[in-house]
């Protein structure tokens, strides 16, 4: 059975509130899932919202209430594009849309090896790659690797190094794809390593994810169908 856009869409924004709980989680703030959200009471990471909506018609009031909107940089997820936080004091970051993927192998095949990051150094040699010298290679913490439920996907060059990868994330039933990066060649050179990797590891669930702009472009190359838009609120 296969499961409609707006299931797909939930399913979506659960497994992403996934991941940034896990994150959260990583750098030491732990979250919260209620019915309509998850919400962490203190700032999250950078790039991570303090809360991500789970259904349609969140009440903004009991969101807003769960986050600290006293210091700068609060941020909402909103998977539903739905929510107005203006009167909040929220200004609208960017507008996305949520992806979606069938299980199936790439239609073109990866140029690069890839490989599941294993340990501390090959985490660090993952974390810079995809940094490419922002200064925040920091973010991702060895703690990730414990977790049962993620997966960072690195691709090789022939003499070794990390030159692509995306994290992969498993929640519930599909698989979230974030953070795709390639140095050399974008997206068109992630995607085929990425969706190599996920239908190796995962063969039976559909892949899931956001983008914007020119990376929603390159999604839909590599296969992936728009299902629904979200909104990123900051304060």
């Amino acid at each position: 059975m296969t499961m409609s856009k707006q299931s797909m869409v939930r399913a979506a924004a659960r497994d992403n509130a996934e991941w940034c709980a896990v994150m959260s989680r990583a750098h030491g703030v732990a979250g919260e899932f209620l019915e309509q959200a998850w919400a962490a009471p203190a700032r999250t990471p950078p790039y991570y919202p303090d809360a991500v909506t789970l259904a349609p018609g969140a009440d903004p009031a009991a969101l807003l209430a769960r986050i600290d909107t006293a210091a700068p940089g609060a941020s909402v997820k909103d998977s539903f594009a739905d929510l107005d936080l203006t009167q909040a004091g929220f200004r609208v970051l960017f507008d996305a849309q949520w992806i979606h993927r069938p299980p199936r192998p790439p239609a073109v095949l990866p140029a690069l090896d890839w490989g599941v990051v294993d340990d501390a150094a090959a985490l660090r040699a993952w974390a810079s790659a995809w940094d490419d010298g922002g200064g925040d290679a920091d973010l991702f913490r060895p703690g990730l690797l414990a977790d049962p439920a993620t997966r960072l996907l690195a691709g090789h060059s022939a003499d070794g190094r990390v030159v692509a990868g995306a994290v992969a994330s498993i929640g519930g039933p599909v698989v979230g794809v974030s953070n795709v990066f390639a140095l050399d060649g974008g997206p068109d050179t992630a995607w085929p390593l990425v969706l190599a990797a996920v239908h190796h590891l995962f063969p039976a669930l559909p892949v899931v994810g956001y983008e914007h702009g020119d990376d929603l472009e390159a999604a839909v190359r590599h296969g992936f169908e728009p299902i629904g838009p979200l909104r990123v609120w900051i304060r």
